[in-house]
């Protein structure tokens, strides 16, 4: 792993597409997107300040280890071309190990989302309603139960700096239709199911997770963007999971936690930008926990 930071990409030789909390996207001619993860992070829907060093190359190779792993389960984005390949030679030190090249795609304005346990804003919401985005779950569960089955539980996109939103399922098709939902939804329970079954045999619970999905241009519904990462999962070692507790996880829960103890101006953050700055020990942390989950995984 470099040991460099990458904050911002800075690439002459291709067009900006749009910047992301983590990601820089590139268009590579009219059917290809160059996807670098730099090493911003973001919580509460707000992109800190500084790095968290390495975390781009992790982000990038936990994620093509997990499309290599399901790619049975459904297409993905990967066009199987080296990055480095169409950047400028000046550039090669910026795209190496931390991207992708990938098919341009039409992209679903749904999120999906898959809970294995009852864990952060569904725990919330069990507790006030006994539901999970309109899902009926039985009465007697507590905070990290498992769930008798993994449930779907869609999203819509937020623009840049606002929050994702829950909708239920019969939101989703009246947004994209009953079979593709229908499809969307299958997929990416089974894609959960045979994850969070093989994190298990490497002591790893994968809690929850989110799926993004678009269509090639015959229509194929094709995986997207990032998969079962730090950024996009909620993990928890194994070996100290407790129902009844949140138990310590290798995401960015860390940094979630110290956001909600800091104070500024004498009161808590308001979990708008901008984000205050992380001291050096909450950044090491963070990304000691980043590499504990990729090693862990990958054996």
């Amino acid at each position: 792993m470099s040991t460099s930071s990458l904050l911002e990409s800075r690439l002459h030789s291709l067009p900006l597409l749009a910047r992301g909390k983590v990601r820089d996207n590139y268009a590579v001619g009219d059917d290809r997107i160059l996807m670098v993860a730099s090493d911003r992070i973001s919580a509460f829907d707000v992109v800190m300040g500084e790095p968290i060093p390495g975390k781009g190359e992790l982000l990038t190779q936990m994620a093509l280890f997990w499309f290599d792993k399901l790619k049975h389960v459904v297409p993905n984005h990967l066009t199987g071309e080296a990055p480095e390949s169409v950047v400028a030679p000046d550039e090669v030190a910026q795209v190496t190990g931390r991207s992708m090249l990938v098919k341009r795609l039409k992209p679903l304005p749904v999120e999906a989302v898959v809970r294995g346990y009852l864990a952060g804003s569904g725990w919330k919401e069990y507790q006030h309603n006994g539901e999970v985005c309109g899902v009926k779950l039985p009465p007697g569960l507590k905070n990290a139960s498992r769930l008798p089955e993994p449930i779907f539980t869609p999203a819509t996109k937020a623009e840049m700096g606002e929050h994702d939103e829950n909708i239920s399922y019969e939101r989703m098709v009246a947004i994209i239709g009953p079979a593709l939902s229908a499809q969307v939804r299958d997929t990416a329970i089974q894609l959960y199911r045979e994850a969070a079954a093989y994190a298990l045999t490497r002591g790893i619970i994968i809690a929850d997770t989110k799926f993004e999905f678009g269509l090639d241009a015959d229509g194929t519904l094709t995986l997207m963007d990032e998969i079962l990462t730090p950024d996009s999962s909620r993990f928890w070692p194994l070996e100290s999971y407790r129902e009844g507790t949140n138990p310590p996880s290798y995401d960015k829960q860390f940094l979630r936690d110290w956001l909600e103890s800091v104070q500024v101006n004498g009161s808590p953050w308001n979990k708008r930008a901008p984000a205050p700055a992380m001291p050096g020990d909450v950044v090491t942390m963070t990304a000691s926990r980043y590499k504990l989950a990729l090693s862990t995984l990958r054996g």
